[in-house]
This record gives structure tokens, C-alpha cells and sequence, in this order.
């Protein structure tokens, strides 16, 4: 299993909903991935990104930034952005249609 299927995998384990991989090798994004969850807490939330900083780890992978806000949590591992958001933040930005359009 690759870095991102158990990042996936772990966030479904959580109950962190509609998650989602954008496949970007092939754009000019800056990051090879990107992985978008929806979480119905900014408790959920920074909950997981404490968990996964400790997956990452023990996948030999580093987090190179990590944002933790209210509404909408990032972390930076150079090659993949994960987005944990809340339903109202994912709904108003929608960044999965901007990234599936640098797709084309």
C-alpha cells in the first residue's frame, strides 16, 4: 500500500467523510496529489492531523507544514497536500473542481 491509499485509509477509519484523491502528476500544480476529507469538527479535525503526523512518520515521510484552523485544517508532505475540511468550508471553496480542471 502506497503513502496516500493508507493516508485514505487511516481517514476513513476516523469517520472522516468524502474523501477524495486528485491524481496531479500529469498538471503543473506544485504537488504530485492532493487528498480533500470532510470532518464535522475543527475537534475531528485537529484530532486526525495529530494521528496522521504520527502515520507520516512511521511511513519514513516528514510534514514539511501543517495549518490547523476551525474550518479548514492542511498539511504539506511536499508531494501531497491533505485538506481536512468542514462541510460549509468544502461546499463555499469547492477546490476539487480547480484541481480537476488543471487536469485537462
Amino acid at each position: 500500500m502506497n503513502k496516500n491509499e493508507e493516508i485514505i485509509k487511516f481517514l476513513d477509519s476516523k469517520k472522516a467523510e468524502n474523501i477524495e484523491l486528485i491524481d496531479l502528476r500529469n498538471s503543473e500544480y506544485f504537488v504530485e496529489s492532493v487528498i480533500i476529507a470532510t470532518t464535522n469538527s475543527s475537534k475531528q479535525a485537529i484530532a486526525i492531523i495529530d494521528e496522521l503526523k504520527i502515520l507520516i512518520n512511521s511511513l519514513g515521510e516528514k510534514v514539511l507544514f501543517e495549518e490547523k484552523a476551525d474550518e479548514w485544517s492542511v498539511l504539506d508532505l511536499g508531494d501531497c497536500l491533505v485538506h481536512l475540511m468542514s462541510p460549509l468550508y468544502r461546499d463555499k471553496y469547492q477546490i476539487e473542481k480547480f484541481l480537476i480542471s488543471l487536469k485537462r
